[in-house]
């Protein structure tokens, strides 16, 4: 690996006027300093395409595209990744911040961990208006994970549960993106599938930093799964039990298919309690399939 790869930073703006500023000025200011930055807006309804193209009159070198429809974080994601040159590639929402060491301490863990797919570290959760609201993974007084994440073959983990990644404060190998397509455009959400298909092959390593500053909203993802009776709920769970289909073929021993069994018991459960019965009834032959 060269001394100081290219690291290419996507930046996917929606309705985040009052965030993006801050949040591609943190790339600029990362104290590693050979980064790409792409940038897209996914339609937004708000005043971001203005806010973004005001702002890169000053930054004239940086690429935008603005779609002309709202294609969704994983076409949008995809279509920069293609324009891509970087051998690492971190993917950013809008609304995040990056640490100024962020990326300088992700490449030296993939120089320390060269057979990692992805490495990934903790965030603290911040409000809409900048007030620490907590951490990612709880931490000591030295801000270090009380309890560490997986590292090394993390399937099962994420299979199971067991153990969960911060998206956020990740890097992932452009070969590795490469070999897996990219992110699944069928799908309403990109991590889990990614997580999934890299770890079957590939090792992932913890940072025992605080990479990030994700803002917690009202509109943020995770909080868009648990929702009754909402279209954007149903398709979001689809794409999971989607995610889970993927995972069956992935397996190869009746320890993979009992921890999968935990994440779907989970995923039925949220299906009953969105009152989308009809995801519910789907999951019924794929438990059987596990078992027998």
């Amino acid at each position: 690996m060269q001394n100081t790869p290219l690291v290419t930073v996507i930046c996917l703006c929606y309705n985040h006027e009052k965030f993006v500023i801050e949040s591609l000025t943190s790339v600029l200011n990362q104290s590693y300093t050979n980064i790409e930055l792409l940038i897209a807006d996914d339609f937004s309804s708000d005043n971001s395409v203005k806010v973004i193209e005001n702002w890169l009159l000053e930054h004239p070198e940086i690429q935008f595209k603005a779609n002309k429809i709202n294609l969704g974080n994983t076409k949008t994601f995809n279509s920069l990744f293609k324009l891509s040159k970087g051998t690492f590639i971190i993917d950013l929402a809008a609304d995040d911040v990056l640490e100024k060491d962020c990326v300088a301490k992700q490449v030296q863990a993939f120089k320390e961990n060269k057979d990692a797919a992805i490495v990934y570290g903790n965030m603290e959760l911040i409000s809409e208006n900048n007030s620490h609201l907590g951490y990612y993974y709880s931490v000591n007084e030295e801000k270090k994970v009380i309890s560490k994440p997986a590292s090394g073959d993390i399937y099962l983990a994420m299979l199971s549960q067991s153990s969960k990644i911060c998206s956020v404060s990740s890097m992932i190998k452009r070969e590795v993106l490469e070999e897996l397509g990219g992110y699944d455009e069928t799908l309403g959400f990109e991590d889990l599938d990614i997580w999934i298909r890299a770890s079957r092959k590939y090792p992932f390593f913890f940072i025992d930093e605080i990479l990030v500053k994700r803002r917690e909203l009202s509109t943020s993802l995770g909080n868009q799964f648990y929702i009754k009776n909402n279209a954007k709920t149903r398709r979001l769970n689809n794409s999971t039990y989607q995610i889970i289909k993927k995972a069956i073929a992935l397996n190869k021993t009746k320890e993979e298919n009992k921890a999968l069994m935990k994440r779907m018991h989970c995923e039925m459960m949220k299906a009953f309690n969105t009152n989308d019965f009809l995801l519910f009834l789907k999951y019924v032959p794929l438990e059987l399939k596990l078992r027998f």
